[in-house]
């Protein structure tokens, strides 16, 4: 049961990074051709009605606040970082998807950059969600190492997951199997 709730965890895991790897290449995307001055006017426009509303809103504070301190190189930089995550990310579940097993290995370095990075900026500005997202990275890390060691592609987890959550269960009373 644990072994088996493992490997959903990994395969929820792998799905979440692959969209998470989306979000982040689309915001990269999006920012490569929006100037900041820009950026701070549709922010602006999507949080005056929550704050005209409730002025002390937390996400909406955050928004306009971090938006007001962005200039044009942090702009860049935030760009290349959402790009260059999002890229990675997908080609690491595209490649999961595909079947390779020596990809495990690369994918584990590949998220260890990006947790030593995430380390980082956890020491230099705390936040509650980098610390989270760290905390997922490290899970995820050890449950790509877990299954790298037990020598299984993700399309062979995939199928015995599938198999485990869908399996024919005993008829409930006289105990015979069902359809008799």
């Amino acid at each position: 049961m644990k072994e088996r709730l493992l490997d959903l965890a990994f395969l929820v895991g792998v799905l979440l990074k692959g969209i998470d790897g989306l979000v982040e290449l689309m915001g990269g995307a999006l920012l490569l051709f929006t100037t900041p001055s820009e950026l701070t006017g549709a922010v602006n426009a999507v949080t005056a009605e929550e704050l005209a509303e409730d002025p002390h809103d937390l996400i909406a504070n955050l928004l306009v606040n971090g938006i007001s301190h962005l200039h044009a190189s942090a702009v860049w930089f935030v760009t290349a970082y959402l790009l260059l995550h999002g890229v990675v990310k997908i080609a690491i579940v595209i490649a999961l998807l595909v079947g390779s097993r020596r990809v495990y290995p690369w994918a584990m370095v590949a998220l260890s950059a990006f947790l030593i990075f995430q380390l980082y900026e956890l020491v230099a500005k705390p936040s509650i969600g980098v610390a989270i997202l760290t905390v997922f990275d490290a899970v995820i890390i050890w449950l790509t190492w877990r299954e790298w060691r037990r020598n299984r592609e993700l399309r062979v987890t995939w199928r015995e997951t599938v198999a485990w959550i869908f399996r024919r269960r005993p008829a409930v009373g006289n105990g015979a199997p069902p359809g008799t």
